[in-house]
């Protein structure tokens, strides 16, 4: 079978991109060279592996030798893998977004071969259908324009390429308003579906920060709203088809307000962020669902989405053989096949599967609209013979559909979205003393270290196999820094927190804009784009930005070095007009301004971790909800030099723990209930 030059690259998205007939070019200086060469514009397919009309644009167009041909006569095509290069798809994104006032994936732009854009989409079906204009029309209208009036083509992208470079240069400093995380959950509370729990309408994304935000807002005025605002949806996400009822793990997305019916893609990601906040519902309210939802969680990372070196790969596609969804639906027949024609007919009343079904062609996704009692009540079976079936028939379901063709998986791996990984796993341990997710954190950690830095300490972006590319943008430094410190805080091993400040070294050097505040998406070394981009709010993933602004607080607390504190000050102030006025969209910068107003503490338990004084200490810790609060272990492992916050707390007659604000400490505690009389009073 015939292959263009993407059969060359690592990506599993430019890879599914080998045997199209469009002489695809990867995004580099010999395409655009060859856009200058041939006087042609360029046409940017950006997309994924696992997005679903990504494939449908390809088995429409891409495989279509007619439009190929149109491709291959008239532009230059590159396709660029936009987990792989978040620089370039941010920098489109926001093209597309001015031209159509949307943007998504596959996301089509056509540039000059500058790289200016002039027009811009997302999917467009080959011939015009639901409103969209068919791709061979662009096609032929903007090569004749192109041709005949390329003026107009020319005056475009120049006008956007500097629109999108004044963005870049805006001067966004500001005080940050005093009553912004009040004015924030006002915000969200506008947003709130009280029905169906989430924010906005669909379709309904995950807002892992936000309902973070409300949890805090919870601890800090005592709001019944916040709580339920964020409990709410964290209950509904869980009970619905979002939630995968057999391996754990959440879909991307729900394309319904009830959290019924998926887009079925699973990021890495997604999960990454959703644990924490299960985990912290947990310490709030003490229901071990969310327990067992966040343990669920990453059991499916470290089951299904690790790699053999100890990396966690990137998505699971949401197609099968071409046809979304087919891998997680159920039919009541295929439910009495596998489990018999009685315990099929319970496990069906039990996950709502239906001979009309919810999904396409009488399938079904599986949730838990109703409440356990109340499907006991009708089957007319007692509750705890339910659940044991249920228990059950889970795990026989689960067999039945590994013999299923398996969508693909995208097995890259990300050092930001692993950095993410590595938090959640690290949370996970600490909070529910799980050693299974504490050695995955360390090996994912000891991985990405290892392979994944420059012999001068810089990162590398994405590795598939043994080939490492790309130099790394803001977010792998700051997502994998949160890593690290969260490993640190719970093995406290001093090399996470060493491996730490040297990254964070670099974001200081070679990130930071000394001008106006904050960090640009690019190294000053990095391939120059049409402009250098700094972004301040949340998307599908959180700031990055944010992220480093709470990593600065949290280095400052350990180190004991106000400059850091100082740098985070600078990061938030940098982008407080924005913030002030959007605050819905800036959830993570929301939780570093919680731990910035709160100024520095610590806590530092003393003593081994084999003696059980000591880990009596850290568990009643550790199930406290105390967001902000930074924990060190005086075990003589790591020194003062490197965490000052230890200087003279080692030994003692029994394990203590010392509570501090402002670098200064009280007078050590040394039972589990002087240590939380300790943090109430904080």
């Amino acid at each position: 079978m015939p292959t263009n030059r993407l059969a060359h690259e690592t990506s599993p998205y430019l890879l599914q991109h080998a045997h199209n007939p469009v002489d695809w070019y990867p995004w580099g200086p010999e395409a655009i060279e060859r856009a200058r060469e041939l006087d042609r514009p360029i046409f940017l397919s950006v997309g994924y592996s696992a997005c679903h009309w990504c494939h449908v644009m390809e088995r429409e167009s891409f495989e279509d030798a007619g439009l190929a041909q149109l491709l291959n006569e008239h532009f230059v095509s590159i396709k660029v893998d936009r987990e792989e290069r978040p620089d370039v798809d941010e920098l489109y994104m926001k093209a597309v977004q001015a031209m159509t006032g949307a943007g998504g994936w596959p996301m089509s732009v056509f540039l000059t071969p500058d790289l200016e854009p002039f027009f811009g989409g997302t999917y467009f079906p080959p011939t015009q259908r639901w409103g969209r204009p068919g791709f061979r029309e662009i096609l032929l209208q903007l090569s004749a324009t192109w041709n005949e009036s390329r003026a107009r083509l020319l005056d475009h992208g120049e006008r956007m390429a500097e629109r999108i470079r004044q963005e870049a240069l805006a001067d966004h400093r500001g005080p940050i308003a005093p009553d912004l995380l009040e004015e924030a959950l006002g915000a969200l509370g506008d947003a709130y579906d009280p029905d169906w729990g989430g924010f906005g309408g669909p379709p309904k994304f995950l807002h892992a920060m936000d309902i973070r935000v409300c949890l805090r807002e919870h601890r800090r005025t005592g709001s019944t709203r916040a709580l339920e605002m964020a409990t709410h949806t964290l209950d509904r996400m869980a009970q619905g088809g979002l939630w995968d009822h057999l391996a754990g793990g959440f879909h991307r997305y729900s394309t319904d307000e009830k959290w019924l019916i998926p887009h079925f893609e699973k990021m890495l990601y997604d999960n990454a962020l959703l644990v924490p906040a299960y985990l912290e519902a947990f310490q709030v309210t003490g229901e071990a669902e969310y327990a067992r939802i966040a343990r669920e969680t990453c059991a499916w990372m470290i089951g299904e989405m690790r790699t053999s070196a100890g990396a966690f790969a990137s998505t699971i596609d949401a197609d099968t053989d071409g046809e979304e969804g087919r891998f997680y639906v159920w039919t009541p027949q295929e439910l009495q096949d596998t489990l018999g024609p009685r315990r099929g007919a319970w496990m069906a009343a039990w996950w709502g599967v239906t001979d009309e079904g919810n999904f396409e062609d009488g399938a079904s996704a599986l949730w838990r609209q109703e409440p356990e009692e109340d499907v006991a009540e009708a089957l007319g079976v007692d509750l705890t013979l339910l659940r044991d079936c249920a228990r059950e028939a889970r795990k026989e379901l689960l067999a039945a559909r590994s013999r299923r063709t398996r969508p693909a998986l995208d097995d890259k791996v990300l050092t930001a979205w692993n950095g993410l990984a590595i938090s959640a796993l690290s949370a996970t341990a600490r909070v529910l003393d799980d050693e299974g997710c504490l050695k995955a954190a360390q090996g994912a950690a000891a991985h990405l270290l290892a392979t994944m830095r420059t012999p001068n300490g810089r990162l590398f972006s994405t590795a598939r196999g043994d080939v490492r590319k790309h130099d790394g943008c803001l977010d792998d430094y700051a997502f994998l820094i949160q890593g690290l410190l969260d490993l640190f805080e719970s093995d406290f091993d001093p090399a996470w927190l060493e491996a730490a400040l040297g990254l964070n070294q670099v974001l200081l050097e070679d990130f930071e804009d000394t001008a106006t505040g904050g960090f640009f998406t690019t190294g000053k070394d990095h391939e120059r784009l049409l402009a250098r981009l700094k972004t301040s709010q949340d998307g599908a993933l959180p700031s990055g930005n944010s992220v480093q602004a709470l990593n600065l607080l949290r280095l400052a607390d350990l180190t004991a070095r106000p400059e850091l504190a100082e740098a985070a000050s600078r990061t938030l102030e940098a982008f407080a007009r924005l913030a002030n006025r959007y605050p819905v969209a800036f959830g993570q910068y929301l939780l570093a301004l919680d731990v910035l107003r709160q100024g520095p503490q610590e806590v530092v338990i003393t003593g081994g971790l084999d003696d059980p004084g000591t880990r009596e200490l850290l568990s009643a810790l550790r199930g406290t909800f105390a967001p902000g609060i930074s924990v060190a272990l005086a075990d003589g492992r790591t020194p003062a030099s490197l965490a000052p916050v230890l200087e003279g707390k080692e030994g003692g007659r029994a394990p203590r723990a010392f509570v501090c604000r402002n670098y200064a400490c009280e007078a050590p505690v040394e039972t589990v209930e002087e240590l939380l009389a300790a943090l109430r009073a904080h």
